[in-house]
This record gives structure tokens, sequence and C-alpha cells, in this order.
């Protein structure tokens, strides 16, 4: 077993919880007194860290952060210190709505840090790897803290920035990398690329994917797939710029992701009602980030849906865990005839088909009920009898409905370097 920290992850559910609330106390004391955007917000809130519930303390939401930047830009009053204390800046890609603006000082950097080596132990990162990161090292947080936390970890770390994807292979191949941090389509990608460039993805130095920004990681036929063309083992990941690098898959237990809870605290809620859930019941993940006293987000609503389960885990931490991932964004899920569906729900179907490439999903308004189109790209040496019949029915069988299926020739489709947006409605991405 590999920890970053062993003292603090190896400790009993009692005292996670001890240990959250001291930091949450903390916190809290420096964001009354410093932090305009809490000062108000909390200014009539009587909470005590060690025994309250954590629902005395309000939700936020994205929408209540860009609407702060917006009327206060252009970094808004959620910073906790003086805008010339802040050293790093990101934000985010948009798609949720308004591009939030994210600043770091050096210390939350560090803290950003210290959680990217507890996913790299808990993954299994060896002394000796190298790691590769094909993104763009544009304002996206994507995998900046990824690089540096590796970095200081004592591994070599290789940016691979600005290149195509058949000379990212070369790149790759030629320093003997081990370890590729992407996001589950771009693996999928490079290694659509692979076979095209004749290259054996299989056999290369490859041992390890840690993939981030989608549900993929934890789509049992996504990780198959990609496991399957690089010979290698894919450690999913979850993270937000807003909030941190938050949750991991650990190497001993695969098939959900861990919480970090020693520098975050958790929560499920009812989307509607907002009350707390208990564990085992799906709802939207509500997190606090305990350790980014630069930028504080105290019970933030993610969007996501998930459920936790608790116990000892066989990686030795009793740290929450959501089995089988993050299923999705609660605003990415579409109604079809009745039925409440996720994107990675269509996605986990569609990779048990070796034929498919790529994919697009279109939300179709026919006759007052939603329909889904499907857009499927074979591969360019396959001719698949039937396909598009075959993945209609597997979607019927599995999810009570039928899909429109067309199959689209190959090169059609886009691709994606970072997370892909395969999700249109009435025409649009979403």
């Amino acid at each position: 077993m590999a920890f970053f920290d062993r003292q603090e992850e190896t400790l009993d559910a009692e005292a996670v919880r001890t240990l959250q609330r001291v930091k949450l106390g903390g916190l809290l004391s420096v964001v009354r007194s410093s932090n305009d955007f809490y000062r108000e917000r909390l200014a009539d809130v009587r909470f005590n860290a060690g025994s309250d519930d954590m629902s005395v303390l309000p939700l936020l939401s994205r929408t209540e952060i860009e609407a702060d930047q917006q009327g206060h830009p252009p970094y808004g009053t959620i910073h906790t210190f003086p805008i010339e204390k802040y050293n790093r800046f990101h934000q985010t890609s948009g798609t949720g709505g308004q591009p939030l603006r994210c600043l770091d000082t050096p210390r939350s950097w560090a803290w950003w840090k210290r959680c990217w080596s507890i996913v790299f132990k808990a993954g299994g990162l060896r002394d000796d790897d190298r790691l590769m990161f094909p993104f763009s090292f544009g304002p996206f947080v994507g995998f900046w803290s990824a690089f540096e936390a590796a970095a200081d970890l004592g591994n070599l770390c290789l940016p691979a920035g600005g290149m195509t994807s058949a000379a990212r292979l070369r790149y790759m191949l030629d320093n003997g990398v081990t370890v590729v941090c992407c996001t589950p389509t771009y693996a999928m990608h490079l290694a659509e690329t692979a076979h095209e460039e004749g290259i054996d993805l299989a056999g290369s130095t490859v041992r390890m994917l840690i993939v981030a920004g989608e549900p993929g990681g934890n789509v049992a036929a996504v990780k198959s797939r990609i496991e399957s063309a690089w010979g290698a083992r894919v450690i999913d990941h979850v993270g937000m710029t807003e909030m941190g690098a938050w949750g991991f898959e650990c190497a001993e237990n695969p098939g959900g992701i861990h919480v970090i809870e020693t520098e975050f605290i958790a929560e499920i809620i009812d989307p509607d009602s907002h009350q707390p859930l208990p564990d085992g019941q799906s709802g939207e993940l509500v997190l606090t980030n305990l350790g980014r006293t630069g930028l504080p987000m105290i019970r933030y609503r993610t969007g996501d849906s998930a459920a936790l389960t608790r116990g000892l885990c066989a990686c030795g931490r009793w740290f929450a865990r959501i089995e089988g991932g993050i299923a999705g964004r609660i605003d990415d899920m579409f109604l079809i005839r009745g039925n409440n569906v996720f994107p990675s729900a269509i996605e986990g179907i569609l990779r048990e088909f070796d034929e498919v490439a790529e994919f697009r999903l279109t939300v179709e308004d026919r006759d007052a009920m939603d329909e889904l189109r499907i857009e499927i790209e074979p591969y360019a040496d396959r001719t698949p009898e039937g396909l598009a019949d075959r993945i209609a029915r597997a979607v019927r069988d599995r999810l009570n409905f039928r899909p429109i299926v067309e199959s689209v020739p190959s090169g059609t489709l886009p691709r994606f370097d970072l997370k892909a947006q395969r999700v249109r409605r009435g025409g649009s991405p979403s």
C-alpha cells in the first residue's frame, strides 16, 4: 500500500471527522475576518465547527460566484487576501456558464499539489515513473497541479502541449514514458491514432494512465477499452478548478472514487429540497475544501450526481467512497420517453462495441416528447454489419427506450484533447 501521508490517510472514520472539524474551524476563523464574500454571507450564522451539523452553513452555488465576479470584476470578493498575494491564475472552461476566474496563493497552490500527491501515491506512482501530460497548458487548470506535484515528488515530467497526437505518441515512445495523464476521451483518441500510425501501444513502456475531466474513467466499458488498447492500468481522478483535486481511485480497490476527506468535507443533498441524504442514496455532491484558504468553497454545490459509502477500504483508508465514480452532472441528465439518462450511461453501452471510434448524442424534441439521436462513427478499416441496429437494441434492452442510431463516415465527428462535448440539445453542443 502506498501513502503520501500515512499518518493522516490511515486515520479511522471518527478521527477523520475530528481532523475535518479542526481544519474547518481554522478556515472559518480566517474567512470571517478576512474574506469580504464570506464575512457578509456568514454574518448572521452561528456555527460551532466542533459540534454543529454542516447544514447550518448556507449552500454555495456556481451562479452566486459568477454574480460576485460580474459585480466586482474581474475576480470578485471571494478571494480571501489582497490580489497581490496571489501568484496562480486558472479559469473554468465555461461549459457550465460564465468562466470562473480562480486565483491561488503560494500556500493554496502547495495544498493543490499535496492533494495530487495523495492521488498519485494511491494510484501506485513509483519513484522511477516518467509522466507525460498531453494537454494545452492554457488557463484551464487541467493537469497543471499534477505536473508540479509529480515534479515535487521527484518524477521526470514531460510537457506535451502544442503537438499533434501522432507527434505526442512518438515523443512518448522516444522518452520511455510510463504514466500518461489525460482525459478518457483523449486516451481513446491516442489509441485510435496509434492504430492509424501502426504503433503498438500495448508493447510500449506505458504501464498506467491517470484520467480525469470526464466520468469515463469509472465507466466499465470505457476503462476496459483504454486498458486493452494501451496494455496498461487506468486510474480515475476527479477534481474541479474552483474546488481542488478532491477524489481518487486507489490501486487496491478499483471501480470507485475516494474523497480525500482529510482535505474536503463531502455531503449528499437532495438537489430540489436541499435536505441532506443518508449514505448510499444518490443525490447532489456538496463539497467544502479545507486547505485552500485563499479561495475557500464552503458547502459548494458541485452539480455532480453521486452516492457515498463508508467503511475500511482494502487500500487501508476510511475515506468515503463513490462506487462507480461520478455518474454525471445533474444538469447533463436528459429525459427520454420517461427515462432519466446520463450521457455516461449511453457511452458505457457504445464502448462495448469495438467498431465504434467516436459518437455524438443529440436530444431532439419530437411531438412533445424528447428523442435521442446517436451518431456513430466506425473505424475506417471496419465495415460493421448492422451496427446501428445492434446499438439501438442494446440501448433499448438496457435503458428501456429505443434511440435513433445512424452511422456517419469516418472522420466526420470531432475529436477532443480535453473534455469532450458530445451532447447536443436541439443541435447545439452542451
